[in-house]
């Protein structure tokens, strides 16, 4: 709908008369006044406004109008019976218009020029209306995602309970068994104990992630031995996995200031990570890496290594390599626990890897002073 104003009817007649012979449709106003009048009920996709009217004049109208949200984006054309001077321009489009044609007008370029503003207009209204899915979509999205991390938090909350339980059924059976000598099962409470420790770790895991994203993981943050720490996590994994060598070159010999237990979860992740994706060998190296300012460990495996273009999205939560989903379990947070534990130290996380060659995961920390 294209909204013309002039107070002369005849101009109202010849105008209207060739905008609804190219197919617009038209309303009319006679004044200034009553085309805000109709601009306060109705969107127009143009408004073709004459400059020179008694009462309130073309300018004032378009301010007026430029002042209403809902018509600001309302192109406006002025016609005008004078000859366009540089004073006249610059208030137009100070007033809001986007541009001018002269009385008696050029019909052929009268028409180009709605033609262009009633397109651009509607075009217009297809991005506002993408903008508005959009939108919508963002916050269903936040919502969903809301919904999922408090469900993650409750389930993982109520799984602690009888994860709790079956460990200490566990210990008890364990007792009978050496009590009466029974060692033949012996091997499958090993097996039903590493399961559930495995099950114990997924639901830690997922606690984490909760609390990271709630902003409830608290970091306990004082000075500690990083060489401790790390013979600590090795010295763990070595007894898990006796059958695996793992080699430390290098050492720490620094007071971290961080959060000692988040910072060997790393550690211990990048381990068994080593550990879990080179089924094949048996050897992990350990490197340390000490300056001025950063401490750096590296973690080296020898198994199945990982593509360059997966490398990147790694440490994004719950990513997994297609391929090796099947063969490997897990849930694909891990990494992306440790990135969150050592970005909020202030360090960086990432991986160098050939697929079939191995992986070296690694992680760099910030050594800031301690009093």
């Amino acid at each position: 709908m294209i909204l013309i104003v002039d107070d002369k009817p005849e101009n109202l007649v010849s105008l209207r008369g060739f905008l609804e012979y190219n197919d617009f449709e038209v309303e009319e106003a006679s004044s200034g006044e009553e085309a805000l009048r109709k601009v306060l009920k109705k969107v127009y996709s143009l408004i073709i406004l004459d400059v020179q009217m008694p009462g309130m004049d073309g300018f004032e109208v378009a301010e007026t109008i430029l002042d209403y949200s809902k018509a600001k984006d309302t192109p406006i054309l002025f016609l005008s019976a004078v000859n366009i001077n540089k004073e006249f321009i610059t208030r137009g489009y100070q007033s809001g218009a986007v541009d001018y044609i002269t009385k008696p007008f050029d019909p052929d370029i009268l028409l180009l020029k709605v033609k262009t503003f009633n397109r651009l207009f509607e075009q217009t209204n297809q991005l506002k209306q993408i903008q508005k899915t959009l939108k919508r979509e963002i916050e269903n999205r936040r919502e969903l995602e809301k919904k999922k991390d408090e469900f993650i938090s409750i389930a993982s909350h109520e799984l602690k309970t009888p994860l709790t339980s079956i460990r200490g059924y566990i210990q008890l059976l364990e007792r009978l068994i050496n009590k009466e000598g029974n060692e033949s099962l012996k091997p499958y409470i090993a097996k039903v104990s590493s399961q559930i420790n495995k099950l114990g770790d997924l639901v830690s895991d997922l606690l984490d992630i909760s609390n990271m994203e709630s902003g409830k993981m608290k970091f306990n943050i004082r000075p500690f031995s990083f060489e401790d720490m790390l013979n600590n996590a090795i010295d763990n994994i070595k007894q898990i996995f006796p059958q695996h060598i793992i080699i430390k070159n290098g050492s720490a010999n620094v007071m971290y200031p961080g959060d000692e237990m988040r910072i060997e979860q790393v550690v211990i992740n990048y381990l068994t990570n080593a550990i879990k994706y080179s089924p094949d060998h048996r050897q992990i190296d350990v490197d340390t890496i000490l300056d001025e300012n950063w401490l750096e460990i590296r973690v080296t495996d020898y198994g199945i290594g990982i593509s360059k273009e997966l490398q990147e999205q790694l440490f994004e939560k719950f990513f997994r390599v297609e391929e090796s989903s099947n063969r490997f379990q897990g849930l694909g947070i891990g990494l992306y626990i440790c990135q969150e534990v050592i970005q909020r130290h202030g360090g960086t996380c990432g991986v160098i890897s050939e697929l079939d060659k191995g992986s070296t995961f690694y992680f760099r920390l910030p050594l800031i002073s301690v009093d």
